[in-house]
Formats: C-alpha cells, sequence, structure tokens
C-alpha cells in the first residue's frame, strides 16, 4: 500500500507551485492505483530472461538486473477484478 502522507511529500518537493487541490487529487490518484494495478515483482523467475545466456546483452531489464538494479513491476489488473 502507498503511503498517502509520504505521496503528498514528494509531490510538495517536486511541484512547489501546485496548489493544495492539485496535490490532494494527485496524491488520491497515486494511492487509488492499488485499486487498478497488482505487483508482480514476486514473479520474477517466471519472467523467461533467465533460459537465454545472451538475454542480458539484449534486454534493458535482465541487463538492470545483472547489475544490482531492483525494480518493482505491476500489471494492470483484469477489468472483472476492479
Amino acid at each position: 500500500m502507498v503511503d498517502r502522507e509520504k505521496v503528498l511529500t514528494v509531490l510538495a518537493k517536486r511541484f512547489p507551485g501546485a496548489s493544495a487541490e492539485q496535490m490532494a487529487a494527485a496524491a488520491n490518484a497515486i494511492v487509488g492505483l492499488t485499486d487498478e494495478w497488482e505487483e508482480v515483482s514476486d514473479r520474477e523467475p517466471d519472467f523467461g530472461y533467465h533460459f537465454s545466456v545472451q538475454c542480458s546483452d539484449i534486454c534493458y531489464l535482465a541487463e538492470q538486473m545483472r547489475q544490482g538494479q531492483q525494480f518493482r513491476l505491476f500489471r494492470r489488473r483484469p477489468v472483472a477484478a476492479r
């Protein structure tokens, strides 16, 4: 779950000229994404990039993961689940 207060803090730093109403609307939209999207980062082994020795040479995600970068991956929930 996304912490609304953290989102507001980031928005305030990033968009200092925005009104309180604009920031509240943006924060509500960001926090509400959990209704439409689900995290699938735990499904990394199912992505398939590890099946090819050459994948890290041509696959951006595989190369970045090999270098130690971390990703949070999301997919849109099916329409019926919303």
